[in-house]
């Protein structure tokens, strides 16, 4: 199965081609500020890199969010016109998911999205038998309030995302039972394989942006009114 990944739910706009789980070519470029720009010109590109037209992909894996409101709007429009056009499968995959395939070490894996101010937006996976199985909701919380949710675990957690990174130091004096993935970033990659396997096992995989909290635009509009 042929799978055109599209990530744009961060700084990065990373897009990919695979051939079921092996990457046959990813594109990644950082400007979070010209996503509605790029994201046609590299899906163009990784498709012309790897011999391929949109009508030789079977799936398109999207990245739903949380992240960057702008960005995955982007990403989300672009695959839901995709869909519509050319009668394409297409599922959405958290970027909470995505990130814990960044770990492959079985065992417990927290995903943490830097939100700012000592918040997150969290999601936590056990890996058991080469399946990741969430666990509970994803939530935008404070990142000491994660901490003392994840005491309850004694085994080994392995912490992945810029959340993890940005917090590294405060989980590290908090729990002994932690360790850190290597790579960080949401990667096209990680979120087709997710996508692929949430396909392949019928789970229900809705392209709606998943927010987790208010826009800035919102928050700041509530608080005006509040005066």
């Amino acid at each position: 199965m042929k799978i055109l990944s599209i990530d744009t739910a961060s700084n990065l706009c990373t897009v990919s081609v695979l051939e079921n789980e092996s990457c046959l070519k990813e594109i990644i470029v950082d400007d979070a500020r010209n996503h509605s720009e790029k994201i046609m010109p590299v899906i163009e590109q990784v498709l012309q890199e790897t011999n391929l037209s949109l009508n030789d992909i079977d799936l398109i894996v999207c990245d739903k969010g949380p992240g960057s409101f702008t960005g995955i709007r982007i990403g989300v429009g672009t695959v839901l016109a995709f869909r519509d056009s050319l009668n394409i499968q297409c599922v959405g995959i958290s970027s909470l998911e995505a990130l814990a395939y960044n770990a492959q070490n079985e065992g417990y894996i927290c995903s943490l999205i830097d939100a700012k101010n000592n918040n997150v937006y969290y999601g936590l996976f056990e890996l058991k038998n080469n399946e990741y199985n969430q666990i509970g909701n994803f939530e935008f919380k404070n990142i000491e309030d994660v901490v003392s949710l994840l005491k309850q675990y004694s085994s080994t957690i392995t912490f992945v995302g810029d959340g993890a990174v940005v917090n590294k130091e405060f989980i590290e004096n908090n729990l002994t039972n932690c360790t850190f993935c290597n790579k960080n970033n949401l990667s096209s990659v990680s979120l087709g394989i997710a996508g692929l396997n949430s396909f392949k096992n019928g789970k229900q995989t809705s392209l709606m942006p998943l927010y987790l909290r208010k826009s800035q635009a919102e928050r700041a509009l509530e608080e005006k009114l509040k005066i």
